[in-house]
């Protein structure tokens, strides 16, 4: 067998175990998060990716108003990090 056959056939299990405990679960992770994002719905209560937590009083295309102690933030929905339970 050459050596270049040898590193070859090295390469391929390195990535095989790269793809599946790096790139496949960021890959879940996304899907996850872009999900949860698709389903937002007013009166949820959420929080950003900057800490700001407020319940979705509108919903647009790509835009959330969300009412936070009587004031009223517009955000882009890529921006909310988790809809918290009550």
């Amino acid at each position: 067998m050459s050596a270049g056959a040898v590193q070859i056939l090295t390469l391929i299990p390195m990535f095989a175990v790269f793809y599946f405990l790096l790139i496949r679960p960021q890959q879940k992770k996304a899907k996850k998060l872009q999900a949860m994002r698709d389903n937002l719905d007013v009166g949820n209560k959420i929080t950003t990716i900057g800490g700001i937590v407020g319940k979705i009083t509108s919903i647009k295309e790509d835009d959330i108003d969300v009412n936070v102690n009587g004031t009223s933030l517009t955000f882009k929905k890529w921006a909310i990090a988790s809809v918290d339970v009550d």
